[in-house]
C-alpha cells in the first residue's frame, strides 16, 4: 500500500491542531527519556518542536545555534542534560505543561 501523505506533515498538522495530542507526545518524550530510550525521545521533540515553536525560535529561545538544536534533536544526537532541560523549558511554556517525575516500582 502506498501512502498518499507524508507521516512527519501528518503528525505535524495533528499537533498543531490538537493541543492534548502535542502535551501526549510532550509527556512521553520525557518519559522515554526517564525510561533510557533517548533516541525515540529526541525524535518526537524534534517533530513536537518543528509543529510548534520551530527550530528558528527555539534557537532564539535557547541562545544555541540552529542548526546544532537539529543535530541534538537528530537519531544520533547527543543533547546535553543542559541543552536537554532547556528545549524542554521552551516547549513546556508553549504548550502550557508542567513536569512532574513520579516513581513506580517494577513489577
Amino acid at each position: 500500500m502506498t501512502l498518499t501523505r507524508d507521516f512527519r506533515q501528518t503528525i505535524a498538522e495533528r499537533l498543531r491542531r490538537e493541543p492534548d495530542f502535542a502535551k501526549a507526545l510532550f509527556d512521553e518524550a520525557a518519559t522515554l527519556f526517564l525510561n533510557g530510550e533517548p533516541d525515540t525521545a529526541r525524535l518526537i521533540l524534534r517533530d513536537l518542536v518543528n509543529a510548534t515553536v520551530g527550530f528558528e525560535r527555539l534557537a532564539q529561545e535557547t541562545g544555541k545555534p540552529a542548526k546544532s538544536l537539529h543535530r541534538m534533536l537528530s537519531k544520533r544526537g547527543n543533547p546535553t542534560m543542559d541543552n536537554l532541560a532547556a528545549i524542554l523549558g521552551v516547549l513546556r511554556k508553549k504548550l502550557g505543561v508542567e513536569i512532574e517525575a513520579h516513581a513506580v516500582e517494577a513489577a
